[in-house]
């Protein structure tokens, strides 16, 4: 039986670095499981602006600690998910928004990867397409070329 327990120890505690880490703090959480199901959402898409790495639900930072303290008060006023987005963009900028809007500026890098792509696909197809011609129309050799090209594979 200690066999068994220890080999369970062992295995929660290689596995405990996989398990995911959250940095809210146990009075942030709300008492309603619908509602706090709602803030670990929102603060999941919702970048640090010191950390910039991770989201306010796993930074540590206290900054963090207080956007996700103003989106649970948002929940908590009756806020839907995009309007308490909407009150921490107009805070903070697009900036904290893991997944901006593609809308404006940020058109243009929405559509740059895609763009590149297809423009690296059509110099790949072009280059693959004339790789294959042949640099010279097909000529026929006189008959001194001939005789110098069986000298050089020995025929």
């Amino acid at each position: 039986m200690i066999v068994v327990k220890r080999f369970l120890l062992t295995l929660m505690l290689a596995a405990a670095p996989l398990a995911p880490v959250h940095a809210v703090q146990p009075d942030e959480v709300l008492a309603d499981p619908g509602l706090e199901a709602r803030a670990r959402a929102i603060s999941r898409d919702l970048r640090c602006p010191v950390c910039q790495g991770e989201s306010i639900d796993d930074s540590n930072a206290p900054i963090s600690r207080d956007l996700r303290l103003v989106v649970r008060e948002r929940i908590m006023a009756g806020d839907t998910d995009a309007q308490v987005i909407d009150f921490v963009v107009s805070r903070y900028g697009e900036f904290v928004l893991f997944n901006p809007k593609a809308e404006g500026a940020n058109l243009i890098l929405w559509l740059a990867g895609p763009s590149v792509f297809l423009l690296g696909a059509a110099g790949a197809f072009v280059y693959i397409r004339r790789r294959g011609q042949p640099i010279a129309p097909d000529v026929a050799l006189s008959a001194d070329e001939q005789a110098r090209l069986r000298d050089l594979i020995g025929k």
